[in-house]
């Protein structure tokens, strides 16, 4: 009656190409979920974060539209953070005369541990290493960034004031190649 009998072997290639498929869709969504955090946002409209810098000027983020801004949340207590520091630094600084900001808001709950360590940066950092620093904890401090969830968190800001990348923990070097791009 049309039936076709089947052997062994026709069972188990086709159990195994069925076990693929499944398979395959098991590591394809295995693989959205490791995804790098910038690879799942999309640019969002343009960010907004004011406040004072550590230095007591205003500031608003609006204000660098026309360069590209990397904003890092980082926090004195946190090794990897001090630890990306003179990266930093030396980037911004090779960096300097290019549309180019960089800005770094402290997450710290005492504005004394950012005193502290803006003094010993003060006596050996120089000038042209030095960006914009903001205190979360100030009272005209306002962002819609978000609270992130771990330190550091960088966002990479296009000169149309769009976010277009979101590292958690350490920068990776391709940030830099996509700030170089975005130059």
């Amino acid at each position: 009656m049309g039936m076709k009998k089947m052997c062994k072997t026709e069972i188990i290639a086709h159990d195994s190409s069925g076990m693929k498929a499944h398979l395959l869709a098991l590591l394809l969504v295995a693989a959205a979920w490791t995804a790098p955090l910038h690879a799942q946002a999309p640019a969002a409209a343009a960010p907004a974060l004011e406040g004072s810098t550590i230095d007591g000027k205003p500031f608003r983020l609006a204000s660098l539209k026309g360069k590209v801004v990397l904003v890092m949340f980082w926090s004195t207590g946190c090794a990897v953070c001090r630890d990306k520091m003179p990266e930093l630094r030396q980037n911004y600084q090779g960096w300097a005369g290019k549309p180019f900001e960089m800005v770094l808001v402290s997450t710290d709950r005492d504005m004394k541990d950012v005193d502290a360590y803006e003094k010993i940066i003060s006596r050996t950092v120089p000038v042209k290493q030095r960006f914009v620093q903001l205190w979360a904890g100030d009272a005209g401090y306002k962002d819609n960034l978000g609270k992130p969830a771990q330190l550091p968190a960088s966002f990479v800001i296009d000169k149309t004031g769009k976010v277009v990348e979101r590292y958690q923990g350490r920068i990776p070097a391709e940030a830099w190649d996509k700030i170089a791009e975005l130059l």
